[in-house]
This record gives structure tokens, C-alpha cells and sequence, in this order.
């Protein structure tokens, strides 16, 4: 029998419907591969075992013979493909459970894989988005927040952009056909931003002369 982690969810991605008036503009998840690759160094953790494995293997093969070294420096091979496989499992499974949804009024990012979270992300607190674009189509959207907001960078990784700690810019990590998304985020928050904010009225509160 199947089960949904994410089964209670009114709306995919989000914890509770939109309320009336926002609209669901896009909705995507980062790309497993390109997320291992990137967030998770895949290729700088192989390239690490090849190299011991290889600095084994020289060391050894004027002093033991060609056999003898290879044997001694095939573990290292083995530990780098198991250490990789992990990698690739972890980026996977940070995939899948992540949804980002942009609306014409905020991005919601639903994170994590065993400490699930939400952020909310008004457009009035964000001052700018940068997009990082991959040959291959998949990019990164980071978002510099304004004001005091303020978010942790361990709970938000890897969904941020690399290396900011000091000010944590979540992001958009990894998606498909980036440049599209980051045109029509760019375009609703403009639009978002120049429409008039109505506020509630608030009468004075008259104060009793001493």
C-alpha cells in the first residue's frame, strides 16, 4: 500500500491553499543530477579518490610491481564509487521532496527531506534575484532578502546560494529551463511590487486630557 508523505498538503507544495487572488504561476523541482553535481561535489569527491588512488599506485609500482600496486590502491576506487553512490542517492531524494512554487504574489520553497519546512518568500521582501545558468539549460535563482529577514543556512541547504552565510540567500537550486522561470519570476514581482498597497484604516485613538 502506497503512501504520501505529503498527502495532507491542500495544495502541492504548499501548506495551505492561496488565498484568493494569488495564482500559481509555476511549480518545479531542482534536477537530481545537476543537483548532485553541483550542491553535493560530485565530481570534486570523485576526482579526490581517483587522486589517491593514482598517488597509490605510483608510489608502490617501482617498489612492489604493477599487481601489487593496483591491489593496493583499488580501495581507494572502491570507497570513491560507494561514497558516490550515496551522493547520488541523497541528491535524488533532495529532489524529489522538494516543490517551488511561484505565484503572482511570493516563491514558496517546500525543503527538506527528513526536517520538511516551508518558506514564504513575499516579493516585497525580496531586492533582487540572480540567476546562475548551466550550459545545459538548468540554473539557480538565488534571492537577496531585504531588511532584518533573516534564515538559517543549514536548515535552508542545499536551496541557497553557495557560500553566503553571512546573509543566507535561498534559492532556486538547480531547475530546468531556468532562464524562463527566472524571466517570469522577475516579470510577476515587478508587477507585484508596482501595484498600490492598500492598507486598513486605522481611527485614532483619542487620549483623555489630563
Amino acid at each position: 500500500m502506497s503512501h504520501d508523505d505529503f498527502a495532507i498538503e491542500p495544495v502541492k507544495g504548499l501548506p495551505e491553499p492561496p488565498p484568493e487572488g494569488e495564482e500559481i504561476l509555476w511549480q518545479g523541482r531542482p534536477n537530481w543530477w545537476a543537483l548532485t553535481r553541483e550542491a553535493l561535489n560530485l565530481y570534486w569527491v570523485a576526482g579526490y579518490f581517483v587522486f589517491l588512488a593514482v598517488w597509490r599506485f605510483i608510489t608502490l609500482v617501482d617498489q612492489a610491481g604493477v599487481i601489487t600496486a593496483f591491489a593496493a590502491s583499488s580501495p581507494f576506487l572502491i570507497m570513491g564509487l560507494v561514497v558516490c553512490a550515496l551522493l547520488l542517492i541523497v541528491g535524488y531524494v533532495q529532489a524529489r521532496a522538494t516543490v517551488y512554487t511561484v505565484t503572482n504574489r511570493r516563491v514558496a520553497m517546500r525543503i527538506g527531506a527528513a526536517l520538511t519546512v516551508t518558506l514564504n518568500l513575499p516579493f516585497t521582501q525580496v531586492g533582487n534575484a540572480n540567476l546562475k545558468l548551466n550550459r545545459d539549460g538548468t540554473g539557480t535563482i538565488a534571492m537577496d532578502l531585504m531588511g532584518k529577514t533573516r534564515l538559517s543556512y543549514l536548515v535552508c541547504w542545499p536551496h541557497t546560494r553557495p557560500w553566503v552565510m553571512r546573509r543566507t540567500q535561498p534559492a532556486l537550486r538547480c531547475i530546468p529551463d531556468a532562464e524562463r522561470v527566472a524571466r517570469l519570476l522577475s516579470e510577476a514581482a515587478e508587477a507585484r511590487i508596482s501595484m498600490p498597497q492598500v492598507s486598513r484604516y486605522v481611527p485614532p485613538t483619542a487620549v483623555a486630557a489630563e
